[in-house]
């Protein structure tokens, strides 16, 4: 099934077509008039640049009218076996579809809402049938039913005629079209990225991330290079400030001579206020007691690190390369 854009925004485009299978590109009078284009050749010129195959209006009042619109934009530069004239469904346009067939130019018939509009392009020999999905549904129509009825057409009478679901909505008119075996589909952007989305893929490729990152990333990688560590002469006062500073919920007390005295946490503060009241904040850091610290070498591996956050039920493990503290992992650093 060929898969064509649908828009006449060039930022659109460009995305869209940085994904390198696009089969080309629909775009409208009124999409352009929207976007507010005020050089229609100049755009056009420039999307035929930009893609496999434009799908551009020619319009006219009659086939005759309809036939020197198209060779007119021809002439701009466009490449005839990459262009495709949309011509809106009338007897004058199945006319002008055979008039242009016949010169090799290819032709999308559009604006299609019947079996017997359908036919009449097919028989015209149109390159593309393009019944408007979305906006039959909106009118209370089986619009499936109608491309269902195309698709079979083509392939009973053997026409070599392409049918294009139009007038997507959604994801699900996507789904419909695979279903019903039409020939090529034209999408929206918006409608385009939906259709790799879907929550399960999400969570399973970020687990993937993830336990990847636990086997391949060593400690020292994943910390974010602020070391909190102050020295054991310091105050408690002082120690909250630089702990806020830090950012961290705890911070690596030091000896003069740089060796882990032992890691001093905002729940350590709280439980000295608690016991001692507010007149513990004058006190300084070496005037604590401290247990051995939950510490990890910095060149582990992630996967022991997350372990050891699981085992000890802890946010902040030090972390210390050679016997020094060179930062703190958190456990959002996991």
């Amino acid at each position: 099934m060929e898969l064509y854009l649908d828009s006449a925004n060039l930022k659109e485009i460009e995305e869209g077509f940085k994904l390198g299978f696009l089969n080309g590109l629909t775009t409208t009078p009124t999409f352009m008039q929207k976007e507010g284009i005020a050089d229609v050749d100049g755009t056009i010129v420039k999307l035929s640049k930009m893609v496999p195959v434009l799908q551009i209006e020619a319009l006219g009042n009659t086939a005759e009218e309809v036939l020197k619109e198209a060779e007119r934009q021809l002439a701009l530069g466009l490449d005839a076996k990459k262009t495709v004239f949309k011509i809106p469904v009338s007897l004058e346009g199945v006319r002008a579809c055979k008039m242009l067939r016949n010169k090799g130019y290819l032709v999308n018939v559009h604006l299609v809402y019947t079996l017997q509009q359908a036919y009449m392009a097919m028989q015209a020999g149109a390159s593309y049938v393009c019944p408007l999905v979305g906006r039959l549904q909106d009118q209370g129509h089986d619009a499936l039913s109608l491309v269902e009825q195309c698709v079979d057409a083509v392939e009973y009478y053997g026409y070599d005629t392409k049918i294009m679901f139009s007038s997507v909505r959604n994801a699900e008119h996507v789904r419909n079209a695979i279903n019903i075996g039409v020939h090529t589909i034209t999408v929206p952007l918006k409608v385009l990225k939906q259709l790799t989305e879907n929550n399960f893929t999400t969570l399973g490729t970020e687990q993937f991330i993830t336990d990847t990152r636990l086997m391949t990333v060593r400690v020292k990688e994943a910390i974010n290079g602020i070391n909190p560590v102050v020295k054991a002469s310091t105050n408690i006062t002082e120690a909250i400030i630089k702990m806020t500073e830090f950012g961290f919920g705890a911070i690596t007390v030091v000896n003069d001579d740089g060796s882990v005295r032992g890691v001093f946490t905002d729940g350590a503060l709280r439980r000295l206020i608690g016991e001692k009241g507010r007149d513990v904040l004058q006190k300084k850091l070496s005037d604590l007691t401290y247990a051995n610290p939950i510490s990890i070498d910095a060149n582990i591996l992630l996967n022991e690190a997350n372990a050891l956050f699981k085992k000890t039920n802890v946010d902040t493990i030090l972390v210390t390369e050679n016997g020094k503290p060179i930062g703190m992992l958190d456990i959002q650093d996991i």
